[in-house]
């Protein structure tokens, strides 16, 4: 027996397609517009209550459901992998945008950066190291994940950092990594890694923008610290 209620078997105020037609998207709530995307519910919810009681789970944060795996969100009633593939498809499309945005500018600051990466990295669970290739006017050539490790650490190969800035001619870079356990402080190997890309990026001519640890919320940054 099929237990999805199509949306024209809904309530009126339960339609958010209409609501968004009649008074724009800023006036649904997130578990409206998220069940815009599903499109349907069960015999025992709307895909409006769905939406809002798998929100409930995340604590009412998207940036919880874009962690959510497949399976976590497949074994919701009501929730099939195709509706788990677009919930974590505008997920991601949402991380995106917010990259996008801050890819328009100058990459002068920890903060830049900061904007970069965050949205790269703010639903790992191990760590990566990424580096930020820039052209002489701090324009971002590109990112590249150049390692990706264990819960605590990652295994940083400078002579890799420094191949791919000679390869697309960067004269400009900055290292950035996560900490999994949304601490900023840098850890002494860390402070090695610095010492050792700065050193490479020197005797290349590189300049070394800044080395800035990565967490939800803060960072740490070398530079800001006057430690390179």
């Amino acid at each position: 027996m099929n237990d999805k209620l199509n949306i024209n078997q809904w309530a009126e105020e339960d339609r958010p397609r209409e609501r968004f037609m009649a008074k724009g998207a800023q006036a649904l709530k997130t578990a409206e517009l998220l069940a815009i995307l599903i499109g349907s519910g069960t015999t025992k919810e709307t895909a409006v209550e769905l939406m809002q009681r798998i929100l409930n789970d995340c604590g009412n944060s998207l940036k919880t459901l874009g962690q959510r795996s497949l399976q976590e969100l497949t074994g919701y009633r009501g929730i099939g992998e195709a509706k788990a593939v677009t919930i974590l498809a505008a997920c991601e499309l949402g991380r995106r945008r917010q990259e996008e945005t801050v890819l328009r500018k100058a990459v002068t600051s920890a903060a830049d950066i900061y904007a970069i990466m965050h949205p790269k990295m703010q639903d790992l669970n191990i760590e990566q190291a990424w580096v930020l290739l820039l052209n002489q006017s701090f324009r971002l050539i590109n990112t590249v994940c150049i390692s990706s490790g264990g819960i605590s650490e990652t295994a940083v190969d400078v002579r890799q950092i420094i191949k791919h800035a000679v390869l697309c001619n960067a004269t400009v870079l900055a290292l950035t990594h996560n900490h999994p356990s949304n601490n900023p402080k840098p850890s002494s190997d860390d402070d090695r890694i610095t010492q050792r890309v700065k050193s490479a990026c020197d005797i290349m001519r590189i300049h070394f923008l800044d080395h800035v640890i990565v967490t939800d919320g803060q960072y740490y940054s070398y530079q800001e610290q006057g430690r390179i």
